[in-house]
């Protein structure tokens, strides 16, 4: 298991990785990393609503938990416990994220604009704190 600070740690080392790509122009790489900053401060939050020390890793923790083995964004804010406080106060940001997946990893360069990698991460940004 992966403790419910480490995964904010985590989450706050994904989100400078993808502040700095983005200023190096690599706007694909920043976008799919802002997703997954969102899809681990979900995981910790989950840790904590449920009272989890640690999000499973492996198949064998997961083994009782399949519903828990997402990266389904929507998924996860429904786990979460903060559905409602989410999609009230930061809806915009939300929707700016909802739409990601893992699977962008195989989009070709070029793919995402800067416009819209700016707009993930700033929304990723405010979600990590509201998370």
């Amino acid at each position: 298991m992966i403790s419910a600070a480490n995964l904010r740690k985590l989450a706050r080392a994904r989100l400078a990785d993808a502040r700095a790509l983005l200023k190096a122009r690599r706007y694909d790489g920043a976008a799919y990393l802002g997703g997954y900053v969102v899809e681990i401060a979900l995981k910790a939050r989950i840790c904590r609503t449920l009272r989890w020390a640690g999000y499973p890793e492996s198949a064998r923790e997961f083994q009782s938990l399949a519903s828990f083995r997402t990266h389904n964004l929507d998924v996860l804010l429904a786990l979460s416990g903060r559905e409602r406080q989410v999609r009230a106060r930061h809806l915009v940001d939300w929707s700016a994220l909802a739409a990601w997946d893992p699977g962008v990893r195989y989009k070709l360069p070029g793919s995402v604009e800067k416009s819209d990698a700016e707009h993930l991460l700033r929304a990723a940004g405010v979600l990590l704190t509201a998370l």
